[in-house]
């Protein structure tokens, strides 16, 4: 099997990478004016040199009529001067009714309810990433890296200057964007990738300069270009990130105070490559997990919050095999304990004392990253009351994280990729490492794909381990139909969790999917899209199926800009769980099933508008059935103020699950489900730079035991008589209240105010408003902290010493 795979990449490889073109397409060009003069970024536009540059104009509608020009009274014009230090692109965006211009304030890199303008530069021209920067029309700024392969990334934060101001006529856009946020070769004449974006929010339309064609799945490689730049010599990159931060911590046992203080550097190493490190790091302020109960066999999957783990990953992604949460996570190394030993204060996170990360794209189109991430040696003190004595015992040794990426492009939309990710620890402590081999490539017309990837994972501890987890898929991408079957295969022992996170293995699976879209607008629907998909997954050992789905779904925006989706899925064969029962070779039977969902977003242009969404499974087993209802209502009081509530009720009957297990049986319940989450989000912005944020959160999760079983040898379950109460009710509560300044590019101030609690019980008790006093009356934790960022540009800085 892999030497067919293998085989098979090397014919297409060829294939894909020989195929020369029959004919070069017409790009649109605009060309760049040298400038010596002063720049003010004021959104006026009224240097004279503005008046002597090259003009882009002639934009086509991006959606939702595709290829349409864009109409007289909503025309565009772009122009862009340059210097040694930057670009600077002047826009001005014609409107023939000012006063319907959405404007909501938001904090950056959100949207919100506004029009907008955006510039897309590929320094390299070679149609697998930009670089994005977007004004809105309240003068806020968002800004995210583009790749072909995932999409947008927007945490991603450059430093740049921009002003929107509107007028009489429309509204303007000026913006300055240094080199030091881009990305080219060393060449004395550059040739760029460029396009520009408008939004026109009321009307839910988006044009583009150079026409995207979306009858093709690609969309950097139908960018203009950007002549005209030239002999430049950019500045050294190097900016110094100072912090200080100070915390007031404070629950009903006792209040203390943390100062802290640190440095993040950023350091140009060349025009193609950056260093990014952090010394003595603060997460601090990043935002809460949504922590829920957790009776599955696998843990909860986390998003990464730390913004150096965020900005400017895309190479790190590469092969999903990088689950960044893991540096600086709970240990994982638990102590042996004779029976009367307790341990102090077992660690919820160890220390990281250090990291950096090296990345980049040459001129050849090979991309380097390098992450290295060092935590610190973490003990515990264990106790043994009865004879008053104590000792120390390592569960996180100081243990160093690197990830290596090389990816090569080619064609302007094809790569090759070779990824390693290492744990290695300090001692006799377990070492692990993965390396991957990936490939995406696309026909020269951008019709079709193949990709696939090639994983093999060792773990090093008192019994060795060689793992392989290899795919395959091809796909169309262009057309109104379009199709992709994909297979995957995954051995026993592949293990990726060191550094990455798995759940299932020793599975192989088949996928497909066949797909129609429409194009262009028709008398019901702006969009509109339907998909047919199936799923089977077997077990390797035993060839027994382990996952099996064929799904309907359609989705789509009305006339009035409404988003509906439906979906019916059907599961026509057992499913033989090799995981639940949490013991090697044992496996649950989950009989056949059938689910459907729908869900309503009313158009968020208007003031007021809700999201809703009901749910349901019903399994082959009598009173076994699950239900749920998401309700998310939410209103814009200004531009300034909105509010957002949520609340989401999932019931499940009979649900089948692991409890305990001793030397003869393993023990599952059949068990009632009750979850409850409601959240609040909400913000005021005094304007783009300075803006109020609430966030709050309760869940209350309950899990009421109603029979208890054994299981048998062929996976179903008898029932039995179990005392242990294994009942479940589990709660949190979180708020966060923040305030952040951007007093100067790069340079915040950001004050956050953060209460939270959480319970366990295994006493079941359904009022509502008794469970959450108990949950928020003595047991809240409260966090009060302040943190002040400042940018240091080297160059600046040079210049205030000289004047100095």
């Amino acid at each position: 099997m892999h030497k067919n795979l293998i085989f098979i990449f090397l014919l297409c490889f060829n294939s894909f990478k020989t195929q020369a073109q029959d004919n070069i397409i017409s790009k649109k060009k605009l060309v760049a004016t040298k400038i010596n003069e002063s720049i003010a970024i004021d959104g006026e536009l009224n240097e004279s040199i503005w008046n002597e540059s090259k003009i882009a104009s002639d934009f086509v509608m991006f959606e939702p009529d595709n290829g349409k020009p864009s109409p007289n009274e909503l025309r565009t014009e772009v122009k862009i001067l340059y210097n040694n230090d930057a670009v600077y692109i002047g826009a001005i965006l014609y409107d023939n009714d000012p006063k319907a211009i959405l404007k909501e304030i938001t904090e950056r890199d959100n949207f919100g309810i506004s029009d907008s303008f955006g510039v897309y530069i590929n320094g390299y021209n070679d149609g697998q990433q930009d670089f994005q920067f977007y004004v809105t029309a309240s003068n806020g700024q968002a800004d995210c890296n583009f790749t072909s392969q995932y999409g947008e990334d927007y945490s991603w934060n450059a430093i740049w200057e921009s002003k929107a101001k509107v007028t009489n006529f429309g509204w303007i856009v000026e913006m300055r964007i240094p080199y030091a946020a881009l990305r080219f070769p060393e060449n004395k004449e550059q040739v760029w990738g460029i396009n520009f974006f408008r939004e026109v929010r009321r009307k839910r339309q988006k044009f583009t300069w150079s026409p995207i064609n979306t009858q093709v799945a690609t969309f950097s490689q139908q960018a203009g270009i950007l002549e005209g730049i030239s002999n430049i010599n950019p500045p050294t990159r190097l900016f110094l990130i100072p912090y200080a931060s100070g915390y007031v911590n404070s629950n009903k046992d006792n209040t203390e105070l943390t100062l802290k203080g640190g440095l993040d550097i950023k350091y140009g190493i060349n025009d193609a490559f950056t260093l990014d490190a952090i010394l003595i790091p603060d997460f601090g302020q990043t935002k809460f997990d949504n922590v829920e109960l957790n009776l599955g066999p696998f843990e909860q999957q986390f998003n990464e919050n730390r913004p150096f783990f965020t900005e400017g990953t895309d190479l790190f992604s590469k092969g999903n095999l990088l689950y960044s949460r893991r540096i600086g996570a709970a240990p994982q190394f638990y102590p042996e304990l004779a029976d009367n030993e307790i341990i102090n204060e077992f660690p919820s996170t160890v220390n990281l004392l250090n990291a950096l990360k090296v990345s980049g794209r040459n001129s050849d189109g090979l991309g380097i990253g390098f992450l290295n991430a060092i935590t610190e040696k973490t003990d515990v003190t264990i106790i043994n009351p009865d004879e008053n004595t104590s000792r120390k015992e390592t569960v996180s040794p100081l243990t160093n994280y690197n990830v290596t990426v090389l990816d090569q492009r080619f064609n302007q939309n094809s790569s090759v990729t070779f990824i390693n990710t290492n744990v290695t620890r300090n001692g006799s402590f377990r070492d692990a490492n993965v390396t991957g081999l990936l490939f995406d490539l696309n026909t020269k017309k951008n019709t079709y794909n193949l990709s696939g990837d090639m994983k093999m994972s060792s773990v090093y501890d008192s019994e060795n381990k060689n793992g392989i987890n290899t795919s395959i898929y091809i796909a169309e991408t262009s057309g109104k139909v379009r199709f992709s079957l994909g297979a995957n295969y995954v051995s026993k022992d592949f293990d990726n969790n060191d550094l990455g996170i798995n759940f299932q293995t020793n599975y192989t699976d088949f996928s497909s999917n066949v797909n129609y879209r429409i194009l262009n607008p028709t008398k019901l629907f702006n969009t509109f899209r339907i998909n047919l998909n199936s799923y089977m997954q077997y077990n390797n050992t035993t060839g027994r199926i382990q996952g099996n789905n064929f799904n309907i779904n359609f989705s789509g925006n009305n006339k009035a800009n409404h988003y509906m989706s439906a979906s019916f899925g059907y599961n026509p064969f057992k499913n033989y769980d090799y995981y639940e029962p949490r013991q090697d070779g044992r496996f649950l039977i989950y009989p056949e099933s059938y689910n459907g969902s729908l869900y309503l977003s009313t158009n968020y242009n208007n003031k007021f508008a809700v999201d809703i969404n009901p749910y349901f499974t019903n399994v082959n087993e009598k009173d076994r059935y699950n239900y749920g209802i998401g309700f998310s209502p939410r209103y814009r009081f200004s531009d300034r103020f909105s509010l957002i509530y949520s609340f989401d009720l999932y019931k499940q009957f009979n649900n089948v699950g692991y409890i305990d297990n001793d030397d003869v049986s393993i023990y599952f319940a059949k068990r009632n489900r009750d979850t409850y989450t409601n959240s609040i989000t909400s913000k005021y912005s005094i304007n783009s730079n300075m803006n109020f944020n609430l966030s709050v959160r309760h869940y209350w999760s309950l899990a009421e035991n109603n029979s208890f079983h054994t299981l048998n040898n062929d996976g179903t379950l008898t029932e039995t008589t179990y005392t242990e109460n294994k009942n479940s009710n589990f709660s949190t509560w979180n708020l966060d209240l923040s305030y952040s300044w951007w007093f100067a590019p790069g340079s915040q101030i950001s004050v956050l105010y953060r209460n939270n609690a959480s319970s366990f019980d295994r006493a079941i008790n359904k009022d509502f408003s008794n469970n959450f006093s108990n949950l928020i009356g003595d047991n809240l934790n409260h966090v009060l902290s302040v943190s002040i960022r400042y940018y240091i540009d080297y160059n600046q800085a040079k210049n205030w010493l000289k004047k100095a």
